[in-house]
């Protein structure tokens, strides 16, 4: 019956049928008695909407659904905020839980981060982890631990806090975010990484420390044919606001992926800072052209810590075939030169946006690439020659501590500042329309953002974090974080057996690489002797 009725009028059109038979209902009323003119605008609206949709041919729900079709998309469109506002518990991540972005909120706003009623995470569950404690707590007169970076070749090393502002360029943040972002870094002593669009006159105006991040496309230091310039780079090098320059390798975010910048994109603004013509399409490759082979990258870093006149000079990388990481370390030892820092970028990085295959499967997470980092420096004996920081999904003291006794001197974070800022985890930093005017050119949205304010928040959850960060140390009985390693963090395996951290991750003796292998792990043994100095591929 419920078929035959079907085949002579679709159900599916209920909704558009009433809609125009409210219409006509509507005009007769509007016609007959002087009434109903608003009814007739609305239903005769909605009519209209689903005429179109039936003779539309790009949505097949709203031409077999007229009018009701269209609910679809609206609340598709909203799924991500009815997910974050309603259904989400505290500690799911996606790919920041409530719980983290909670921390980071109320540290940013200097309110308390005390939670009562004990942990809502499980101590039972596989990953679980805990820092040891002492039972004789040190006492730490100060929460401002810094690292010096800079080698012998050095001659203006950086003294830096051991939490940063991580690479985002003007452009991908709105100019609002920059000099927040900029004043509070300022205010707290703190480096803040320019990302790959160079110096912004945002990243000026306040002077806070800069570590100003080269990438493919030399933006800053380029000639016109988009090659590296030596002039250039000198101009912005010489500055007394960049303290370090880091030449970016690969990211965490998108790996092994170049970029473009669409010439509409390119405002006055932002080519006067990347040094590329206004409203031209703005290319960075995948790979960099001032060098080939991982001999050429060291002699490059040699020259640019000579055109800087001895500023710190490191590069950015995340770890992907480990023969190219080996191949680095190789040329290291042949020609006696060394980057005074390495960044690790994890996987887990998401500032920059990419191709879902990117963000999910390319790129070794933070912990992997952090530890091969480590322990193949510590093989060759460079490891207290080279300071390494590291990025990957780091807000809170314990993930600091978490990275450090991993191998990392010292740690940046993004998506943690932009929080700060007042980010809401919408993920629609790539349309331009952030509701909270952090990652977006639109003049009226980055209104919402209000310096003095945000800026005042980016100081104090980065104050409020070391903090915590000293509290950390102390209970472990600990006088600096560089003193935290993996013996000191104990992880369940599961729900009868917890290891120490060190059991688990893999370790390499001083020198071990320079003698015999026999004892190493396998990525060590299958790849060391296949790396060469003179080519990143595999030999």
């Amino acid at each position: 019956m419920l078929d035959r009725l079907n085949a002579l009028y679709p159900v599916r059109y209920t909704v558009f049928a009433l809609c125009v038979l409210g219409a006509l209902l509507s005009l007769f009323a509007l016609v007959g008695f002087g009434v109903g003119g608003w009814a007739f605008l609305v239903f005769g609206a909605l009519a209209a909407v689903g005429l179109w949709d039936l003779r539309q041919t790009r949505s097949s729900v709203r031409r077999n659904y007229p009018v009701i079709g269209n609910l679809r998309f609206m609340l598709e469109l909203i799924r991500p905020e009815i997910r974050q506002y309603f259904l989400e518990g505290d500690n799911e991540a996606a790919p920041f839980s409530r719980s983290q972005r909670s921390l980071v909120y109320a540290r940013a706003k200097g309110e308390t981060d005390k939670r009562p009623f004990g942990t809502q995470l499980d101590p039972g569950a596989d990953g679980y982890e805990w820092l040891n404690h002492s039972l004789h707590p040190s006492h730490l007169a100060s929460h401002n631990f810094r690292v010096a970076i800079g080698g012998a070749e050095c001659t203006q090393p950086y003294e830096a806090s051991v939490f940063n502002i991580s690479a985002m360029s003007f452009g991908s943040l709105s100019a609002n975010a920059i000099l927040a972002l900029n004043a509070g870094a300022r205010r707290g002593g703190f480096a803040h990484d320019t990302g790959e669009g160079s110096i912004s006159a945002y990243h000026r105006l306040h002077g806070g420390d800069l570590i100003w991040e080269v990438a493919s496309g030399y933006f800053g230091c380029r000639d016109e044919q988009g090659r590296f310039s030596p002039d250039r780079f000198r101009a912005n090098a010489l500055d007394p606001q960049v303290k370090m320059i880091e030449i970016k390798l690969s990211q965490g975010a998108k790996p092994g992926v170049g970029g473009i910048l669409l010439g509409p994109k390119v405002t006055p603004e932002i080519a006067a800072a990347r040094g590329v013509p206004v409203g031209v399409d703005c290319l960075s490759p995948s790979a960099h052209s001032a060098f080939s082979t991982p001999l050429e990258l060291m002699q490059f870093i040699a020259r640019l810590r000579e055109l800087s006149e001895g500023k710190p000079v490191g590069f950015k990388l995340c770890i992907g075939h480990p023969w190219e990481w080996f191949a680095i370390v190789k040329a290291m030892l042949q020609t006696g030169i060394t980057p005074d820092f390495i960044v690790v970028d994890g996987a887990e990085g998401g500032t920059g946006a990419a191709p879902l295959e990117f963000t999910d499967h390319v790129g070794a997470p933070l912990q992997e690439g952090l530890r091969l980092v480590h322990n193949t420096l510590v093989g060759v004996n460079l490891r207290e020659r080279i300071r390494i920081g590291c990025a990957g999904k780091i807000v809170s003291a314990f993930d600091i501590a978490r990275a450090m006794a991993i191998g990392a001197d010292w740690c940046n974070s993004a998506r943690g500042f932009m929080f700060a800022l007042g980010c809401i985890q919408a993920q629609s930093c790539h349309t331009g329309h952030c509701p909270t005017g952090v990652t977006t050119q639109d003049p009226v949205r980055q209104q919402a953002l209000v310096v003095p304010d945000k800026a005042e928040r980016v100081y104090h959850f980065h104050q409020n974090t070391l903090k915590a960060l000293k509290e950390l140390v102390q209970a472990a009985g600990l006088n600096h974080p560089r003193e935290i390693t993996a013996h000191h963090l104990v992880r369940r395996v599961s729900e009868n057996e917890v290891r120490l951290l060190a059991n688990l991750l893999p370790s390499t003796p001083p020198g071990a690489l320079l003698t015999d292998l026999g004892a190493q792990h396998a990525v060590f043994t299958t790849y060391w002797d296949l790396a060469s100095a003179e080519r990143f591929s595999l030999g």
